[in-house]
């Protein structure tokens, strides 16, 4: 049988204390709701179904032109209700894999182990928990076999001992399924349609009920409140620390480490703390990334070394390159083998060529800069009119003096040289000096002034 996935996500969420649905609050940089749909995606199911409810227009709106049916389920009564609700979108003749969109770290190995296991028509994703307060408890008989799942609230003295417990996750027949929800009753103490009632019909009609585990217990951990969705942050990033980790990358402080996305580092980077990874970085062996940096959507070579306080972002770093402290990368700044950015130093749309420095107090944008270039403290480029952007060329070796402004369009030759404190607008040619400054003038009759009487 095909697969069908449906994610319950209608749940107003009220403990967050938020105008944002629950399941659009993120974990590393992702969505709860966003981080389930992934996984349903790697399942490779026919379809995936959203139930939503409170705040939907928000849940469409993120959702909305993908390959994902969503469902509006007006009235919240339970669990039953809710996937009764996406029953009339249901191909019955497939396996229904049930989840939840603020679940978000359950893995594609944990939930293929619970499809396979689901050809009697019904499988259960359960977990022993030393504390097991506020779930629902899974009943077997003396035989081991599951007779039924009976919610917290529900349960009796003997009941409440029991430390398996329902996930809620679950895959079932399409055919069953159909059969079984228009039979879901509100005789129970919350007054809604559980589907885990379903259990025990199953039980009834005599159909082996499979239970699976998952390797790790957070997997089915779910988000209710602010504090555990910071639980489960931490917990995901100490799992992707420790994996990076056994890669051979040094990690000063776990705790203090935040990947929001995806990282492909080579042996012997360092990373020390309050380090934040976001968006697809690859990091290649040797390289240092110093303290309290951003790392965004960028590629960086080895041996390089970023200072503290340094922001990268959509920037390829190549090979032995020194950035910072406290230097910002702007999208599309390409820095070639060999060259540096020193502290205070803003790029972007540039191309820095080897062996180039530009090592104080700049901001250098739309510019392409030549090999072995100096550019010296306190250098602007004015790439911008208020309209238009233009670019400024540096050619190879060029020394460019102290709070230079450069004017664009221009092109500085190479070897050429700008005298400190100059507003150059016309080109330099190669090996020549070019001096833009106004004419000083020593006046000695000017008398320094004094504090007027109080």
């Amino acid at each position: 049988m095909a697969l069908e996935v449906v994610i319950l996500a209608a749940g107003k969420g009220s403990r967050m204390k938020s105008t944002l649905p629950k399941v659009l609050h993120k974990l590393a940089g992702i969505s709860l709701a966003r981080r389930v749909v992934n996984t349903a995606t790697a399942l490779h199911s026919n379809k995936t179904h959203i139930v939503y409810g409170h705040a939907g227009e928000q849940i469409k709106s993120v959702f909305e032109g993908e390959a994902i049916n969503l469902i509006e389920q007006v009235e919240q009564k339970g669990t039953g209700h809710a996937v009764s609700t996406a029953l009339p979108s249901l191909d019955i003749k497939n396996k229904i894999l049930i989840l939840y969109g603020d679940v978000p770290l359950l893995s594609a190995v944990t939930l293929n182990k619970l499809i396979s296991e689901s050809q009697s028509g019904l499988s259960l994703l359960t977990v022993n928990l030393d504390n097991p307060y506020g779930y629902g408890r899974i009943i077997r008989d003396i035989d081991n076999r599951v007779r039924a799942i009976v919610e917290h609230k529900d349960t009796n003295e003997n009941q409440r001992k029991v430390k398996e417990v329902n996930t809620g996750i679950m895959c079932v027949s399409g055919e069953l399924l159909s059969k079984w929800l228009p039979q879901l009753s509100t005789e129970n103490s919350q007054g809604e349609y559980y589907l885990t009632d379903i259990v025990a019909m199953a039980e009834e009609e005599g159909i082996d009920i499979a239970t699976v585990q998952p390797e790790f217990s957070y997997e089915v951990e779910g988000v209710n409140n602010r504090k555990q969705l910071v639980k489960l942050e931490r917990i995901y990033q100490q799992v992707q620390a420790d994996q990076l980790m056994a890669a051979g990358v040094s990690i000063m402080d776990p705790q203090r480490f935040d990947l929001r996305g995806s990282l492909e580092a080579g042996t012997d980077v360092c990373i020390d703390i309050n380090v934040v990874i976001e968006g697809e970085v690859k990091i290649a062996e040797g390289t240092s990334i110093g303290p309290n940096c951003i790392i965004k959507n960028s590629t960086i070579g080895r041996n390089v070394e970023i200072l503290a306080n340094s922001i990268i972002e959509d920037s390829v770093i190549d090979d032995a390159c020194i950035v910072g402290p406290f230097a910002r990368l702007r999208p599309l700044t390409h820095l070639m083998t060999g060259s540096k950015i020193g502290n205070f130093v803003e790029t972007k749309k540039t191309t820095v060529g080897s062996g180039s420095k530009v090592n104080h107090l700049s901001y250098i944008g739309d510019t392409v800069i030549g090999e072995k270039a100096n550019i010296g403290a306190g250098t602007i480029t004015c790439n911008y009119d208020g309209v238009n952007k233009f670019v400024t060329e540096i050619g190879d070796g060029a020394f460019i003096g102290s709070n230079t402004s450069l004017i664009a369009p221009v092109v500085i030759g190479a070897k050429a040289t700008t005298g400190a404190g100059s507003a150059i607008h016309k080109d330099i040619p190669a090996s020549s000096l070019g001096v833009a400054r106004g004419k000083q003038r020593n006046i000695d009759t000017w008398q320094r002034p004094v504090k007027a009487d109080k």
